[in-house]
């Protein structure tokens, strides 16, 4: 087998070894290709994998498509259409009896000719292609070279929604900047998304091959299913954790399989070598070009994998050879993974829970290993508009940001692209569980055969690929089907609403549900990202699952929310966030920093309502592809307002310094507000609901602009990113405050899988930093007993009630200390939690300069900072453009005479260390 370095490193960062045996392959990868457009006045060298945008970009045709307004300024190589044109393919046998030209993505009207003769049409960006190129080889007059013609996708997009007798929608379809996404299978978000940029890029995003036969060769594997399972488990019920595993391996691969032909396995413990299993599978049977074949692992032998802080994260080789009948090795895969069950609980409250206070309704969490677990994460969109710049080590710093924020799921939205394998890779070792779905978002979709039959393909491969890796925890058939596009179109046209509804259940029940079933024994399938559960499952109906929809009874609770707010006044009203059994969405919009905003925007246009930031900023969602300002106003407004209403109002003189204050602002007022919505849900472990997991709208940014993410580009933590981070440890202290009506209440939330006990301390103090007469009465210290994964009150009164002289000059300071363990882990742990309550808002609160003070140790690589003359709130710790790192902890209060150590991890570092030196320190007393 011939591999270019490319594909080699491809396969290593994959976490995947291909061995095929005999027959010949040439990697198409690299720079040898042209891009020219249709009109013929463009043409620049090209690669592949690539997008139109990035060969255009290295070829110096355009700028950096992030900077400034071209996401509006080169919508022109969207509505082109585009050729890739090989260099001679150069290699290539003679005498192969069977030719194929294998293509892993398109992106996405592709039209392929080799040696000037037509092969084949591609309209799926998410499947693999494969083409049967023998006789066009064979045939071939002079040097071969592949041409692959792509087609403009809005305009095609825009023939087929004007086709005679197309399916028209209710007016409520999403509307961004191109039209008409949901007509195709291409990445939706690439039409626009009102977090991101609308590119619509194309060209071949993934690798290809050709690959070629000879008489007597072995097979070469395009897929893998490797189905890791608990004997007798159905992916609807809860698995027994007592049965043996199965391991099922199921190869798709092309080639001629001789008769006779038997499948071999080696699994391998990842971290020892030592083997746990090898041998024949058993009930070996072939369909087509597929091989499939099973073996059984009594119930104690592997170790089990866990998430993070649940256990070890054990990974094992498992190794798969399609052998004939001589014992020959035909094509061998190796896969990393892991032995876990992973199943979404949606059945009935049952009468134990109802003894144990839980309100009745249906479940709605996660159980690993047969253990239910609070989930906690946000959610990850595509990191890039252009997937071929998605690296292995950008996935690995944002993994590791994910890690340190004490993050163990990632909900992977709808509509961006499938996830590469080595992203779930990075994930399967570092414990994060991976939420994941198919690629379909707010909008009705077709239900035409053609259109069915090209997702049934889309599915399979991509349920079939990522099967194997422990980390991904269940299939979603899309986002806000039944939240919001289902009731949306009802309100719309009640009288076609039952059509609608059909059409749903026939693409996202009646055709992904058995495909998900049929390729995968171990993942839960629900049809959409936000529902009530179902009332029941029966494979053998028509549609075989029966949703509950709204059927709803007062006081049950049954599925998982999302929830968005933008009216400021309220966003820290505890009465308006919703309740129910996990909260898998909701979130604010916030302005990335200065030096985030400076990598894309002039500084002279960084000012607040300057054309380039107002169109920069997509939400509200242009609704088309006009250049108004007046969405992106809307959503300043709302950012703004909401500073204007909380915090102190930047002025500084200085009008970009002015600037950078207000981006900061806006951060500040993001988090607390994820902060007291976190809490919030956390709480709800241990109420009437019992409320299993928060998935925070969004993990990271795809572009220099504001967005709800905790991460920007590039890596630099936002506010929120800290303040998560500290707000999803294992064991918090959080005050509760019905501003209403005065009620405050102070909780400790647990998430461990054990009671934990411990103690919480009450310290009231003025601004300056000195303790209220008699701590206003209240006990300053409380000992507490909560219970495995809950929440329990330590303190309960009305604010009214509390004697303090002045509400504007006071803070209560609560920190937490206790003792315990992490699951499957016998070393105790001291969990501690700081944590303070104002009794008004900040922009009330009688704030005094705390002079604070900030110093630096080379040798530890730690910074001081220290309060000497007040309560310092939101400190806040910044360092220059050119490193890409964070501090341990940030956007923290202190006390004055109690110093704070911090260290910072570097992540990457372009100064030779000169950063350290260029780190600042405010509080929110700068800001006005």
């Amino acid at each position: 087998m011939r591999t270019s370095r490319f594909g080699k490193a491809l396969l290593l960062a994959a976490g995947l070894t291909l061995c095929t045996i005999a027959q010949h392959v040439t990697d198409l990868g690299g720079n040898g290709w042209t891009v020219t457009n249709s009109e013929g006045n463009v043409t620049v060298p090209g690669s592949l994998p690539s997008q139109v945008h990035l060969d255009l970009f290295a070829a110096n045709v355009i700028g950096d498509p992030y900077y400034g307004l071209n996401d509006i300024n080169l919508r022109w190589i969207a509505w082109s259409n585009w050729t890739y044109t090989s260099e001679p393919i150069a290699g290539l046998l003679d005498s192969a009896a069977d030719s194929w030209l294998v293509f892993d993505g398109l992106d996405t009207f592709a039209t392929i000719e080799l040696c000037g003769q037509p092969v084949g049409t591609a309209n799926n960006q998410f499947r693999q292609w494969t083409y049967d190129v023998s006789g066009i080889l064979k045939s071939c007059q002079g040097e071969p070279v592949i041409n692959i013609n792509f087609a403009s996708a809005p305009t095609i997009a825009i023939n087929i929604a004007n086709e005679s007798g197309q399916e028209t929608f209710p007016s409520v379809q999403s509307y961004f900047e191109f039209d008409y996404h949901y007509f195709i299978r291409k990445e939706q978000s690439d039409f626009g998304w009102d977090w991101g940029p609308a590119f619509s890029p194309a060209g071949p995003w993934k690798p290809a091959y050709v690959v070629q036969f000879q008489p007597g060769d072995g097979l070469y594997v395009l897929n893998t299913a490797l189905d890791i399972f608990r004997q007798g488990q159905i992916n609807w019920l809860p698995p027994d954790q007592s049965k043996p595993w199965v391991v099922n391996a199921s190869i798709d691969f092309l080639g001629t399989l001789p008769e006779g032909a038997s499948m071999h396995i080696d699994i391998d413990d990842s971290g020892t070598g030592s083997s746990i299993a090898s041998g024949l599978l058993d009930d070996v049977t072939i369909l087509g070009n597929t091989i499939t074949g099973n073996t059984v692992i009594q119930p104690n032998i592997p170790k089990l994998w866990w998430p993070l802080d649940m256990g070890n994260q054990n990974l094992y080789n498992v190794t798969v050879s399609i052998m004939d009948k001589n014992n020959k090795a035909l094509a061998t895969v190796t896969k990393r993974t892991g032995f876990r069950t992973i199943f979404l609980n949606q059945r009935n409250i049952t009468e134990e829970q109802l003894a144990q206070g839980i309100a009745p309704g249906a479940n709605w969490h996660f159980e690993i290993n047969g253990h239910e677990f609070y989930a906690k994460g946000s959610n990850f969109i595509p990191p890039d508009a252009f997937w071929p710049r998605v690296t292995a080590e950008r996935m690995n710093s944002l993994f590791e940001t994910v890690v340190a924020g004490n993050q163990n799921m990632l909900r992977v939205w709808a509509s961006g692209a499938y996830l590469p394998d080595f992203i779930y890779d990075i994930a399967d070792a570092r414990g994060v569980l991976l939420w994941s779905e198919f690629e379909f978002s707010d909008a009705l979709y077709p239900v035409d055969q053609p259109f069915l039959d090209n997702v049934a393909a889309e599915v399979s491969y991509n349920v079939r690929r990522l099967n194997h890796h422990p980390s991904l925890a269940v299939w979603a058939g899309g986002n806000e089907m039944e939240s919001l596009e289902l009731p949306e179109a009802q309100s719309d046209d009640p009288s076609a609403y039952p059509k609608y509804q059909a059409e749903y259940e026939k693409l996202f029940i009646s055709l992904i549900a058995p495909l998900v079933w049929e390729n995968s024994h171990s993942i839960s399938y629900m049809p959409s990202s936000t529902q009530n559960g179902y009332i029941t499952i029966d494979p053998s109906l028509a549609v075989p699952i029966v949703e509950r929809y709204q059927n709803v009874t007062a006081h049950h609770y049954y599925g998982d929310s999302d929830y968005y707010n933008y009216d400021p006044s309220v966003a820290f009203d505890l009465n308006t966030y919703p309740v129910d059994r996990f909260a898998n969405e909701f979130g604010f919009h916030s302005m990335p920093s200065l030096q985030t905003w400076q990598q894309a925007v002039d500084n002279d246009d960084l000012q607040l309502n300057s054309t380039v930031v107002l169109l920069r900023t997509h939400h509200n969602p242009p609704g088309g592809l006009g250049v108004s300002t007046a969405g992106g106003q809307g959503g300043m407004d709302q950012m703004t307002s909401a500073v204007q209403t909380y915090y102190p109002i930047p002025s500084r003189a200085d009008p970009l310094a002015n600037f950078s204050s207000w981006c900061l602002a806006t951060q500040r007022f993001q988090a607390d507000m994820m902060k007291s919505e976190i809490a919030f849900y956390r709480r709800g472990s241990g109420m009437a609901e019992r409320q299993l997991g928060s998935l925070y709208w969004q993990l990271e940014d795809i572009w220099q602009a504001p967005t709800w993410s905790s991460v920007e580009t590039g890596g630099r933590w936002k506010v929120l990113h800290y303040v998560a981070t500290d707000i999803y440890k294992h064991v918090i202290i959080h005050p509760y405050w019905d501003y209403n009506e005065g009620d405050l209440n102070i909780t400790v939330t647990s998430d461990l899988w054990e009671s934990v006990s411990g103690t919480v301390k009450l310290t009231w103090l003025d601004l300056k930093g000195k303790p209220l007469h008699k701590n206003a009465n209240m006990p300053s210290k409380v000992d507490f007993t909560v219970g495995a994964i809950n929440s329990t009150n330590v303190y309960t009164n009305n604010i009214n009630n509390i004697p303090i002289p002045d509400l504007r000059d006071a803070i209560l300071i609560l920190s937490m200390e206790a003792s315990g363990h992490l699951p499957n882990n016998d070393n105790e742990i001291q969990f501690t939690h700081e944590n303070y309550f104002l009794p008004v808002w900040p922009n009330q609160a009688k704030l005094v300069n705390p002079e604070l003070s900030l110093s630096y140790d080379a040798k530890t690589t730690e910074f001081t900072v220290e309060a000497k003359a007040g309560v310092a709130l939101y400190t806040w710790l910044d360092y220059p453009a050119g490193t890409v790192g964070y501090f341990d902890t940030n956007s923290f209060f202190l006390v004055p005479g109690k110093p704070k150590k911090i260290p910072f991890s570097v992540q990457t570092d372009t100064s030779n260390g000169a950063w350290a030196k260029a780190v600042t320190v405010e509080s929110l007393w700068n800001q006005s």
